[in-house]
């Protein structure tokens, strides 16, 4: 019980101290979020259910990448450097890890 309320609040203390972003995964798609929980609104966000990335035949990580990649340009063209990464208890491993890796290349710092 006592490890469950450390967590809960590291938790709530990570999404107070900057702008997070956020990975959500299914089996088929994934999608990253610009999030800034102070303000309660989404600052940027890709998924790869876009006509852009959804477009092309690739694999898995590719696609991941290529959502990463472009939630970090957008997150930059709104002025976000700084994010905290939440991987909603998502391992960091695969598709994961690439979306993190490619936003990491397109400027985003976390």
């Amino acid at each position: 019980m006592a490890l469950k309320k450390k967590r809960d609040s590291s938790r709530r203390l990570r999404h107070q101290s900057r702008v997070r972003l956020c990975v959500s995964r299914s089996l088929k798609h994934i999608s990253a979020q610009v999030i800034d929980d102070r303000q309660s609104r989404t600052i940027a966000s890709a998924s790869s259910c876009e006509p852009e990335i959804a477009a092309e035949k690739r694999k898995k990580t590719e696609v991941a990448a290529a959502v990463g990649s472009l939630v970090g340009k957008r997150a930059i063209e709104k002025g976000v450097v700084e994010v905290v990464f939440d991987r909603h208890g998502f391992k960091y491993h695969g598709r994961v890890k690439a979306l993190a890796e490619a936003a990491r290349t397109s400027g985003l710092k976390f």
